[in-house]
């Protein structure tokens, strides 16, 4: 499964833990947004992982599942540091 996870998180000490936490499950394609493809038992222990990190009065955190046409949609352009440069890509 592709999802994308986003999160809005006040604190820098867990704002960092979270950014680790979710790195090891998928690519930071920004500072705060992440793009992984998991199956669902990998991705529920990411999210409980991530449940256990965030502030759920101050913080936010959503993940969007992704079908196989909607990743083919994606426009991206500019550059990553985690992925490099990508090229625009218009469907």
């Amino acid at each position: 499964m592709y999802v994308v996870i986003c999160y809005d998180v006040e604190d820098d000490r867990r704002r960092t833990r979270l950014h680790k936490h979710l790195a090891s499950y998928g690519v930071p394609v920004q500072k705060s947004v992440f793009e992984c493809d998991l199956d669902r038992g990998r991705l529920a222990r990411a999210l409980e992982g991530a449940a256990r990190i965030i502030n759920r009065k101050t913080d936010s955190l959503r993940c969007y599942p992704l079908c196989a046409a909607c990743r083919a949609g994606i426009v991206a352009f500019g550059y990553s540091e985690s992925a490099g440069p990508v090229q625009v890509v218009v469907v």
